[in-house]
């Protein structure tokens, strides 16, 4: 990226920050009001979702502004990558904590409640029969069906790096100079991840309504709701993310040299790609 500035780009006030804040408090207390059962609480989380999605595309927007009219310098782009990478670190902490919670439950808890330990099994807890997956000594009554790998898993992993491919090339495109491969590949990336997310609504809904497994099936349901509802939340994120991208890309905002909006969408994106693979693996495979 050529320098077009001499020092660091110091952006003008901003009401951004405020929007996003009162967003967040809004949405944080109807998330509270609506898990308390008042009426409420519904209301308060929608309107403070609206306004951080209205403070998103409303920031985004000036930030893509800046940079078409070419504000940022290489210290700039440098700020934007560390930020992007700090981001992902992050995020890849957030799915540590659950995949920890996973291990905890299938590789000790269980065990030990089920009489493995002699210790717990004679002193804390009547020795009961458990083994993965369970709903848990307070459901042993509980029947529900685990979700198999075959076959949707097994069809969204193939489609999840199917679409880390195709996004590659379009980056190889992209560089090259080649907008038309670059518009293609980016819209087959977009259907790629739409497609991921209707094959887990799928999933979803035959569990909840053949399978008897819910957010509720005690550690086994709990656990995979939660690791790959996280993970489905994600994968909407970056499709969003690619479907802006691919409205740019189309535009003509990047360039050989300078679109590093791109590459923070590719990393992501392939960050999703890999914590599927664990999942696909330890919630799925080894179910």
């Amino acid at each position: 990226m050529a320098d077009t500035h001499s020092g660091y780009y110091v952006p003008h006030g901003s009401h951004w920050p405020i929007i996003g804040s009162v967003g967040l408090s809004s949405g944080v207390v109807g998330a509270a009001g609506f898990l308390q059962g008042l009426s409420w609480g519904p209301y308060v989380m929608a309107i403070g979702i609206a306004i951080l999605l209205y403070m998103v595309f409303g920031w985004f927007g000036t930030v893509i502004r800046e940079s078409v009219s070419g504000y940022y310098n290489s210290q700039v782009d440098t700020s934007f990558r560390w930020g992007m990478i700090w981001f992902i670190f992050s995020e890849v902490m957030f799915f540590a904590a659950f995949f920890g919670a996973l291990f905890y439950a299938r590789v000790l808890s269980v065990p030990w409640l089920g009489g493995a330990d002699a210790l717990t099994s004679k002193f804390i807890w009547d020795a009961i029969p458990l083994s993965w997956p369970t709903a848990g000594p307070g459901n042993t009554g509980l029947e529900f069906e685990a979700m198999a790998a075959w076959p949707i898993p097994t069809f969204n992993t193939l489609i999840l790096l199917s679409s880390g491919v195709t996004i590659t090339i379009a980056h190889h495109a992209l560089k090259a100079a080649h907008r038309g491969k670059l518009v293609l590949f980016m819209i087959a990336t977009v259907l790629l991840g739409a497609a991921f997310l209707a094959l887990q609504a799928y999933e979803y809904h035959e569990a909840y309504t053949q399978m008897n497994l819910t957010l509720g099936t005690g550690i086994y349901g709990s656990t995979f709701f939660m690791l790959t509802g996280f993970h489905g939340l994600h994968v909407t994120l970056g499709t969003i993310m690619l479907i802006v991208i691919t409205l740019r890309c189309m535009k003509g905002h990047f360039s050989a040299d300078n679109h590093f909006g791109f590459e923070a969408v590719a990393w992501y994106w392939h960050f999703v790609d890999v914590v599927w693979l664990g999942l696909y693996l330890f919630v799925y495979v080894l179910a």
